[in-house]
């Protein structure tokens, strides 16, 4: 059963499910990348520098026998290399052993310090990030536009933008307009406003952590749960259904072939069963006072 696609406004065709491979262990995303490929129905992996596990990604790749054209597959650059874009994409290709990415995102909308003591998440003596102030997100989105225009990158975006940001610091910019923002985006934090702008700008909402973490109290969710039992379903079908059903692209992480190949189907089939009031109700959750704890 493979995923239905968004279309993106560079063009292309997103797969509306991913695996996410966030906090997948590198001996285990090897496998879980293969198996996703060749015998779960996925055709989208995301990944992305700071995982530390691209190298492994790009081997489940490779291991899948899935052709590359077949394969949607998006990295990020990290906070620490927003001056140096190209120079950063290189590595995550070469990690990946890939010649292009799908697409490519900022991972998050602030510049560390790269020249910081530390790669990842450089401190000032007091503790704080270290963070560049002054460095202008325009200049890192315009060296981006130049990785499509080169070819090494089919479309582009952003991750944990909010409104304000895109408003200020990247629209009024751009020659290309982001493809998607990846976001947290679930039941207990479904972000209505930031979901009805991207969509009105043309960009995708993209959703991580769509069942939340570990122990995850959206597992147990009063209102989930008895919509899961009326409509036949899992409770983790629901909540992947819900965003899938919203058109926003969902990235179930796992590293367990059964729930690997549950999340796909079951996202899917939640997506058709639930109904508009089923939807209604759902998206009233947060607003109830939900949230996670």
């Amino acid at each position: 059963m493979a995923a239905p696609t968004v279309k993106l406004n560079s063009g292309y065709e997103i797969p509306i499910i991913g695996l996410g491979t966030w906090q997948s262990k590198p001996e285990e995303v090897i496998a879980a990348v293969e198996y996703a490929l060749k015998q779960g129905g996925y055709r989208h992996i995301d990944c992305a520098w700071n995982y530390g596990n691209e190298k492994e990604v790009g081997e489940g790749i490779r291991r899948s026998g899935v052709p590359r054209s077949e394969i949607f597959v998006t990295s990020k650059i990290w906070a620490s290399k927003l001056h140096d874009v190209e120079a950063a994409l290189d590595e995550s290709l070469a990690n990946l052993g890939l010649d292009y990415l799908d697409l490519y995102l900022i991972h998050w909308p602030i510049h560390l310090n790269p020249n910081g003591n530390h790669p990842i998440f450089p401190t000032l003596p007091n503790g704080q990030r270290d963070i560049v102030r002054d460095w202008p997100l325009r200049e890192t989105w315009k060296q981006m536009e130049a990785m499509v225009k080169k070819g090494k990158v089919r479309s582009i975006g952003v991750s944990n933008f909010s409104e304000r940001v895109l408003e200020q610091d990247i629209l009024p910019y751009a020659e290309i307009v982001p493809a998607v923002d990846q976001c947290e985006l679930h039941l207990y934090n479904p972000q209505h406003k930031l979901v009805s702008y991207l969509k009105s700008k043309g960009i995708v909402p993209q959703a991580y952590s769509p069942l939340g973490s570990s122990n995850s109290p959206l597992l147990k969710d009063e209102t989930a749960t008895t919509i899961a039992a009326d409509r036949g379903l899992q409770v983790s079908d629901v909540l992947l259904g819900y965003l899938v059903a919203k058109e926003i692209v969902t990235l179930p992480k796992s590293v367990t072939p059964a729930r690997i190949k549950a999340n796909l189907e079951g996202a899917l089939a939640a997506a058709k069963k639930l109904t508009p009031e089923d939807i209604e109700k759902l998206d009233g959750v947060a607003a109830s006072g939900k949230q996670l704890r």
